[in-house]
C-alpha cells in the first residue's frame, strides 16, 4: 500500500527522547556475542601469515592436534570444496567480484592471511595450539607500493593478469583541455590520504550452532546487516534461507566493517557443520588491524581551473586507490563514486574523472564511514591552496561558488541530480557561529605574538538511503498485544546508532501511542522482514517509510474499532496518549488496550470488513536513486611550531540532514564521525614497511583520538525537508566526510607564514616539524619555494 507517509503533530518525533538503549549499556547489561556461552561451545583461532606474500608448501598441524582440549584443525583442503556461491546482494551473482578462498590455499597473499582454523574448548587452548601449527611457507617478493603496482610484473592475482582492479573514467582530461588553457588561473596538486581503518569498540564477531537433526544453523553475530549475513550463508553453504536463523543484538559499532561477510566469517560457517557443537569466534584487537579491512589509501591529481573572478570553470580528479589483496566488495564503483562527487556542491560547468582501484599484498579494501570521502578531502584542500594562490580569502572563495537554493535542482557535471540542499547557507551559518571576521583578527594578533592559530573549512554533498537494489526496500510488523503493548519488528539492529531510540518515536507518533507503551525487536531474521540493515546513512529514512506505511494500516484498523464501539464516525475519532476518542468531546474515549481486548478476545463484536487481531506488516520502497545531504564544517587550531602538536580549539558543524527525528541522536552521529574524521587527519595510520610488514598492530601504534583531543562539537542546522518519509534524510556518515578537510585546511591555515603546502596525511607532529624545518632551511638559504609537502 501506500499512505501520504506524513506523522503531521508529531509529539515525540523532533524531541531529545532519552536513548532506550542506555538502560542497559550504561549499566553494563548488553548482550554482545563474547556474552553468549552455549552449552558445549567450542572456539576457534586462525593462524595467520607473517608473510605478505608466499607459497604454502605445505602444513603440519600434528603438533597442535595432540594438544589437550583441540578437537579439530582445519587447512583449506578441509573447508574450502564446500563452498558453493560466495557473491554479496549488493554486488549480484554476476558482479565482478575478487575469488576469496576462505583459508588460503596455495600461497598466501598480505600479512593476517589466515591459512587454518583451530578449534578448541576454549579461546586460550586454541591460540597455545595455533601456535604449534607448522607452515612450511616459500617467502615472495611482494607488492606493497600501490602507487608503483600498475606496472609492477609481480601479480597478487596471477589468474586477474594485471594488478589494476578495475579503472572507471568519466570525461576525459583531454575533453576539458580548452577550459584549462583559457582559464585565469588553473591549479595542480595530488593529495595524498593514508590508510585507515575503523577500529570499532567490539571487533568481528560470530557464534555459528548447527543443529545436526534438522541441519540448520543459528548464527549469532556482531553485524550492521543480520539479513545479508543469512542470505550469503544461504548461497555459501547452498542451504535453503528457512534453515539459517542470524540474531544481531548488541553490536559494538561497525562503521562499514560489518555490513559485508568477509573470509574469516565464511570460515567459521564452513567449519560448524563439521564440529557437532557450537563455535564462537571473537575477533581480537591485532587481529581486527591485520585483517578486518583497511580503507582510505589513496591519492588523487586534482586539477581546479578558474576564471578572473575566482568562479570555478573545470574540474579534473585522476583517482587511484589501494584495494589489497582481498577487497569487499568490489571497489571498482565505490571509487567512480569519488570521481563523479569530485564537484561537490559547488557551481562547475566542466568535470571528468579518473578511478582506478589496484590490487596489493595488504589487507583487503573495506568499507569505512563515508568511503568516497576522498572526493571532499581533494577538493577542500585544493579549494584552500588555490584561495591562497589566488589572494582569495578561503571562504569568499567558497561564497562565489557554493549552490544557492534557487539554483536547484542541479545537475552537476558528472549527471549528478541534486536537490533539497543548502550549501550556502550551512556555510554562512558555520561562519557566523565562529565569527569569522573576529577570528581573523585574532589570528593576527596571536602571529605577532608568535603563536600560530588557523580556521579550515569544508563543505560537501552526500547521497544517502540509496533507493535501488537490495537498499531501496524496508519492511515492518507491528503488533498490538491484547494489552495494549506495542510491539515494532524491525531487521535492523544495535550497533550504536540508535536504531532502537528512533524507531520507538518513530512508532509511537504514527499509532498516536505513549511512547512508553512501545517496544522494538530487531536483529532477528526469524521474526523480522527482509532489509538491508544499517548501511549508507539510509536507516532513519527506509525505517520511517516502512513503520509509517504499517502504522497506516492499523490506525485505520483502530479507528474503525473504536468509533463502532463508540457509536461515532470515522473522520471523527482521533488517537492520542494510548487512546481513541471523539473529536470534540475527549471525555469520550477508549483505550488501545481495550481496542485490542475487543480485536482478539470478541471477533463477533468487530464492525464488518475489519479482521480479528491487531498486527500488520508493510514494505516501504524508496521512490527516489537517493536523498542529498549537505553540511559545513569549521574548525580552528593552535600549532606549536617547536614540537608540530595540533592542538584543535572549535569545531563547528552546521548540517542540513532535515527534520531530526531525536536531536541527541542526530547530534551523537555527527559527533562520532567527526572524532574519526579527526583522526583520519591527525593521527591514525595503518602502516605497512617496504615488505608489507603491518606496523600498526595495537592501539598503542594504530592512535585513535580520545575525549581529550576531541573539542567539544558546535552543533547548527538548517532543515530542507527531503521528499522522503517525514521529509528524514541520512546523517550517518556526513562527520567523517568533513572533518578531514577542515582539519587540514585549519593546520594549513595555521602553517601559512611559512609557505607551507600541505598534501599528505596524517599530519602527526613529526612531518610537520620535518615540513617546519624544511621552510627554515630554505628561509635561512634565501630560497622560499612555492609549496613543501
Amino acid at each position: 500500500m501506500t499512505s501520504d507517509l506524513s506523522f503531521g503533530a508529531a509529539r515525540y518525533v523532533g524531541a531529545r527522547v532519552a536513548r532506550v538503549e542506555d538502560a542497559r549499556l550504561v549499566a553494563g547489561r548488553g548482550t554482545f556475542v563474547d556474552d553468549i556461552v552455549l552449552p558445549g561451545m567450542l572456539h576457534a583461532c586462525f593462524v595467520r601469515s607473517p608473510f605478505a606474500r608466499a607459497g604454502i608448501r605445505s602444513i603440519d598441524t600434528s603438533a597442535a592436534l595432540a594438544v589437550a582440549g583441540v578437537r579439530f584443525v582445519f587447512t583449506a583442503a578441509d573447508l574450502n570444496p564446500a563452498v558453493k556461491e560466495q557473491w554479496h546482494t549488493s554486488i549480484g551473482r554476476a558482479g565482478p567480484e575478487t575469488p576469496r578462498p576462505p583459508l588460503a590455499d596455495d600461497q598466501v597473499r598480505f600479512v593476517g592471511d589466515a591459512v587454518a582454523l583451530v578449534v578448541a574448548e576454549s579461546r586460550a587452548v586454541a591460540e597455545d595450539a595455533a601456535e604449534l601449527v607448522d607452515v612450511d611457507y616459500e617467502p615472495w617478493p611482494a607488492v606493497v607500493d600501490y602507487t608503483t603496482a600498475e606496472h609492477d610484473a609481480t601479480l597478487v592475482h596471477e589468474r586477474h593478469g594485471s594488478n589494476v582492479v578495475g579503472t572507471i573514467t568519466g570525461r576525459l582530461l583531454s575533453a576539458i583541455e580548452d577550459a584549462l588553457a583559457s582559464a585565469a588561473y588553473v591549479v595542480r596538486e595530488t593529495i595524498h590520504q593514508q590508510a585507515c581503518t575503523p577500529a570499532p569498540m567490539e571487533g568481528r564477531a560470530l557464534i555459528v550452532d548447527h543443529t545436526a537433526a534438522t541441519g540448520e544453523l543459528t548464527i549469532h553475530a556482531a553485524t550492521q546487516a543480520p539479513h545479508d549475513v543469512r542470505l550469503f550463508c544461504s548461497r555459501l553453504l547452498g542451504l535453503p534461507e528457512h534453515r539459517i536463523r542470524v540474531i544481531a543484538r548488541d553490536t559494538g559499532g561497525g562503521f562499514g566493517q560489518k555490513v559485508l561477510v568477509q573470509r574469516d566469517e565464511m570460515c567459521l560457517m564452513l567449519a560448524a557443520p563439521k564440529v557437532g557443537a557450537p563455535l564462537k569466534w571473537v575477533e581480537e584487537r591485532r587481529e581486527n588491524l591485520l585483517a578486518a579491512g583497511q580503507s582510505r589509501h589513496e591519492h588523487g591529481t586534482a586539477t581546479l581551473a578558474f576564471d578572473g573572478d575566482g568562479a570555478i570553470e573545470a574540474a579534473y580528479l585522476d583517482f587511484v586507490a589501494d584495494c589489497g589483496a582481498y577487497p569487499t566488495p568490489w571497489p571498482v564503483n565505490t571509487a567512480a563514486a569519488v570521481g563523479m562527487l569530485f564537484p561537490g556542491p559547488y557551481r562547475v560547468a566542466r568535470a571528468g574523472f579518473s578511478a582506478t582501484s589496484i590490487y596489493t599484498n595488504t589487507v583487503g579494501r573495506a568499507a569505512y564511514r563515508g568511503p568516497w570521502q576522498f572526493e571532499s578531502l581533494a577538493r577542500e584542500v585544493m579549494l584552500d591552496i588555490a584561495a591562497r594562490r589566488m589572494g582569495i580569502d578561503p571562504a569568499e572563495l567558497r561564497r562565489r561558488n557554493l549552490l544557492r537554493r534557487d539554483e536547484l535542482p542541479y545537475r552537476n557535471p558528472n549527471g549528478m541530480t541534486y536537490d533539497r540542499i543548502s550549501p550556502l547557507d550551512t556555510f554562512e551559518q558555520a561562519l557566523a557561529a565562529l565569527d569569522y571576521e573576529s577570528f581573523r583578527s585574532e589570528q593576527g594578533a596571536a602571529r605577532a605574538a608568535g603563536r600560530y592559530l588557523g580556521v579550515g573549512m569544508s563543505s560537501y554533498v552526500e547521497p544517502s538511503t540509496p533507493g535501488s537494489g537490495s537498499y531501496g526496500t524496508e519492511a515492518a510488523t507491528i503488533r498490538i498485544e491484547p494489552s495494549g503493548t506495542v510491539n515494532v519488528y524491525i531487521a535492523g539492529g544495535s550497533t550504536g546508532n540508535s536504531l532502537e531510540t528512533t524507531v520507538v518515536q518513530l512508532t509511537a507518533d504514527a499509532l498516536g501511542v505513549l511512547i512508553e507503551d512501545v517496544n522494538t525487536i530487531q536483529g532477528d531474521t526469524a521474526l523480522t522482514g527482509f532489509g538491508a540493515g544499517t548501511a549508507g546513512s539510509r536507516s532513519a529514512s527506509m525505517t520511517a517509510g516502512a513503520v509509517l506505511e504499517t502504522a497506516t494500516i492499523l490506525r485505520d484498523r483502530i479507528r474503525a474499532i473504536a468509533a463502532h464501539r463508540l457509536e461515532a464516525a470515522i473522520d471523527d475519532i482521533e488517537l492520542g496518549d494510548s487512546r481513541a476518542t471523539v473529536r470534540g468531546s475527549p471525555a469520550v474515549g477508549i483505550s488501545l488496550a481495550e481496542i485490542a481486548a475487543l480485536a482478539y478476545f470478541e471477533p463477533r463484536a468487530l464492525p464488518a470488513g475489519v479482521p480479528a487481531g491487531l498486527e500488520a506488516s508493510a514494505r516501504y520502497s524508496a521512490t527516489s536513486a537517493s536523498i542529498w545531504v549537505n553540511a559545513a564544517h569549521v574548525c580552528t587550531c593552535e600549532v606549536d611550531v617547536m614540537t608540530g602538536r595540533v592542538e584543535l580549539l572549535r569545531y563547528i558543524v552546521s548540517e542540513d540532514c532535515g527534520p531530526m527525528i531525536n536531536p541527541d541522536v542526530v547530534e551523537g552521529q555527527i559527533a562520532g564521525g567527526v572524532a574519526q574524521g579527526i583522526g583520519n587527519a591527525l593521527y591514525e595510520h595503518l602502516a605497512y614497511d617496504d615488505a608489507g610488514t603491518p606496523l600498526a598492530t595495537t592501539l598503542v601504534d594504530y592512535l585513535v583520538p580520545s575525549a581529550v583531543e576531541v573539542p567539544a562539537i558546535e552543533h547548527w542546522r538548517i532543515e530542507t525537508p527531503s521528499l522522503g518519509p517525514g521529509g528524514f534524510k541520512g546523517v550517518g556518515e556526513g562527520g567523517a566526510i568533513g572533518a578531514p578537510p577542515a582539519v587540514v585546511n585549519a593546520v594549513a591555515d595555521a602553517l601559512a607564514p611559512f609557505g607551507i603546502t600541505l598534501t599528505r596525511l596524517p599530519l602527526t607532529p613529526s612531518s610537520i616539524v620535518a615540513l617546519l624545518d624544511e621552510a627554515r632551511r630554505h628561509d635561512r638559504t634565501g630560497e622560499r619555494p612555492r609549496s613543501r609537502r
